[in-house]
């Protein structure tokens, strides 16, 4: 069965939204408005979800579509994230306005499935039930050639009564059939204890990617590849429901699709060269269509200390989006008599370079010029 929860209160927050006028509600808006790889034909996230949809453990599990702006109380106080958890901060999470973020994690679809009526019609009868949901999710973060600030998550969970046994076990095989799903039989895992606010036991995969395409990016023998275990009681109750248990798993689906591939940088996966689209298939090597040369700037600048890192990241991105390979900070202090008490100096180094072709010096310049701009009217910086 689909199920599709209304976006009735989605759309007021985005009309909210698009009321506001400062820079980061026209990132918000932008990156809502980037397509879902995981739902496109011919990208190999897309493929990556369907392989796993079609894993026997997952036979005759629900679909759940979920909005992509949910309550910060849904979020992170139902899943036992502590106060104090930096997930909560504006310099980690994108906040529409003082309670709806932007989805930081898609394991939030636990609660709009138990609220769903169908779903509560089936517990009140105590049936047992799964559910994959998947998508974008969106998280402040650095650049570099593994990380975006918009990404995908693929989720899943199954309940049942205390009457039936459920054990860590079952989620330990369904565990092993999404590995095969996606790199085949021959690839070799291993299961560790881990923690997460929201499940106890807890668990992660970790791939044995030694002598296949995951080593080159990997830059190691073992891989973490997802989170996995025992929904908690008191989570499950404060959702609603009680004498259920069961057993939960999610990952970033780019991971994955980065090892299979053996992929240099994380922006291929959104590129619309032919050159490029045409390789991004899983378990074929990626070979450079050709390696463009870097252009490095560096930048630095005296700003208030309530500057936010992340914040500025993003920044950086808005101007040169995919041109942008890597922002990194080189170098930050305070000097009280040369700065002020308010205030602290940071150096960035910025590496542009294009996946699809040279760049001129004229280009980064201008790029650059931008960047600079930008730092001085909405940081308040001073460019040293």
């Amino acid at each position: 069965m689909e199920i599709n929860i209304p976006r009735d209160e989605e759309q007021r927050l985005l009309a909210h939204l698009k009321g506001r006028t400062d820079a980061e509600a026209r990132r918000m808006e932008r990156y809502l408005s980037m397509p879902d790889l995981s739902r496109t034909p011919g990208s190999p996230l897309y493929d990556i979800a369907e392989r796993v949809k079609q894993a026997p453990a997952f036979s005759g599990f629900d679909i759940i579509n979920i909005p992509e702006i949910v309550p910060t109380d849904i979020s992170f106080d139902l899943f036992d994230f502590p106060p104090e958890h930096p997930a909560r901060s504006t310099s980690d999470t994108y906040y529409v306005d003082e309670k709806n973020i932007l989805r930081t994690h898609d394991t939030v679809f636990w609660y709009y499935y138990l609220n769903d009526p169908t779903v509560k019609a089936r517990i009140a009868r105590g049936e047992a039930m799964g559910a994959l949901c998947y998508g974008k999710v969106y998280r402040k973060d650095e650049v570099d050639s593994r990380h975006m600030n918009v990404f995908h998550q693929f989720g899943g969970w199954y309940i049942a009564p205390l009457s039936q046994p459920v054990i860590p076990a079952d989620l330990h095989t369904a565990l092993g059939e999404i590995v095969h799903a996606i790199f085949g039989p021959e690839m070799k895992y291993r299961i560790n204890p881990d923690t997460f606010p929201y499940t106890d036991p807890s668990f992660e995969v970790e791939l044995n990617v030694k002598g296949t395409a995951a080593e080159g990016p990997a830059k190691g023998e073992w891989l973490e590849l997802l989170g996995s275990g025992m929904p908690k009681a008191s989570v499950l109750k404060k959702m609603g429901v009680e004498g259920y248990h069961g057993w939960a798993f999610g990952f970033g689906i780019e991971r994955p699709a980065i090892a299979s591939m053996a992929l240099p940088d994380i922006r291929l996966l959104w590129s619309t060269d032919e050159r490029i689209k045409k390789q991004l298939m899983l378990g074929h090597v990626y070979k450079d269509v050709s390696k463009f040369p870097p252009s490095i700037r560096d930048i630095s600048f005296i700003v208030s200390k309530t500057f936010v890192p992340n914040d500025y990241f993003d920044t950086v991105r808005d101007i040169a989006g995919d041109l942008v390979e890597e922002v990194q900070l080189i170098d930050k202090y305070e000097n009280d008599e040369k700065f002020g008490a308010d205030k602290m100096s940071y150096a960035y180094r910025i590496t542009y370079r294009s996946i699809e072709r040279t760049l001129t010096s004229d280009e980064v310049e201008a790029l650059h010029t931008r960047v600079e701009a930008a730092t001085r009217e909405e940081f308040g910086a001073t460019i040293r």
